[in-house]
């Protein structure tokens, strides 16, 4: 059976790219790393993942992702920072999915951060 693709569209499979970030085996990278590995989340419904890269200080108590929606493709428009010399970086990306079978997209410029040497998602700017 051939490996599952990584929901974030590296040429990857999910084991070996945004899974490992999901398991804890690894830690991203760079900012536009966590973005993905986030969007995979969303992907795969790994909440417990996408609370604990985000910002302590604006992340929600719980999150309840809507079943309705699958993600199925993410594109990275525009990156800012966000490397591993960098403290602070933005990411700018369109995500598309699929709501009762009809097809959407969402847009959003990100900011992370980093907090204790870790990548976090601090909002939309």
């Amino acid at each position: 059976m051939p490996a599952r693709p990584c929901p974030c569209g590296l040429p990857a499979a999910y084991d070996d790219c945004c899974g490992r970030l999901h398991r804890g085996e690894a830690a991203a990278a760079t900012a536009e790393q966590l973005m993905r590995s986030r969007f995979s989340a969303f992907g795969v419904g790994d909440t417990a993942y996408l609370l604990r890269t985000w910002h302590p200080g604006a992340r929600p108590a719980r999150l309840d992702l809507d079943r309705r929606v699958r993600w199925t493709r993410l594109e990275v428009l525009e990156t800012s920072g966000g490397s591993v010399v960098h403290t602070e970086g933005t990411v700018r990306f369109r995500a598309h999915y699929l709501e009762r079978g009809r097809p959407g997209e969402m847009e959003e410029h990100s900011r992370f951060v980093r907090v204790d040497g870790r990548w976090v998602y601090a909002g939309a700017l």
